[in-house]
């Protein structure tokens, strides 16, 4: 079963590639076959994402939906950079920061949609990346999560 074929089984669809916000590139090849995603927040398709942390301002259930959001958004970008998603061979790294209340501690599962994300589209052995989950004070336009991302590609 190819990608496309994976998305519509899971009845999701890739958004648009979200704008950048400043001076940087959005996906960086690098080495043999690896990429780098720059940062990808919460707001899908110009859609704003409700903003503030979580566990105050965002329950834990609406920083899950923004982790898979910034999922989404990280394969437009890597859909923009490198065509075919059916060329990725590995999700290496992923690099979670949710921007949490004092007492929030539930970061590595807020992560944890994005990661399901990646595995129900991609499967364990190319889905499950290495993963860092961070709470963070604030994040950029105070969105509640960003993720950025290293991928290894098959070779053309």
């Amino acid at each position: 079963m190819n990608f496309n074929e994976r998305l519509a089984t899971a009845k999701i669809e890739i958004p648009e590639t979200p704008p950048k916000g400043g001076i940087y590139t959005q996906a960086k090849e690098f080495g043999e076959g690896l990429v780098y995603l720059s940062g990808c927040g919460p707001d899908i398709n110009g859609n704003t994402f409700k903003r503030g942390r979580v566990g105050s301002d965002l329950t834990f259930e609406e920083g899950q939906e923004a982790a898979k959001n910034c999922a989404l958004n990280l394969l437009a970008v890597l859909k923009s950079a490198v065509g075919d998603l059916d060329r990725v061979k590995s999700f290496v790294k992923l690099l979670v920061l949710v921007s949490s209340d004092n007492g929030f501690y539930r970061q590595p599962e807020t992560a944890n949609a994005a990661s399901q994300l990646l595995i129900d589209l991609f499967g364990d052995e190319i889905g499950c990346a290495a993963r860092s989950a961070i709470g963070v004070n604030v994040l950029p336009d105070n969105i509640p999560v960003e993720i950025e991302a290293i991928v290894e590609l098959k070779s053309k």
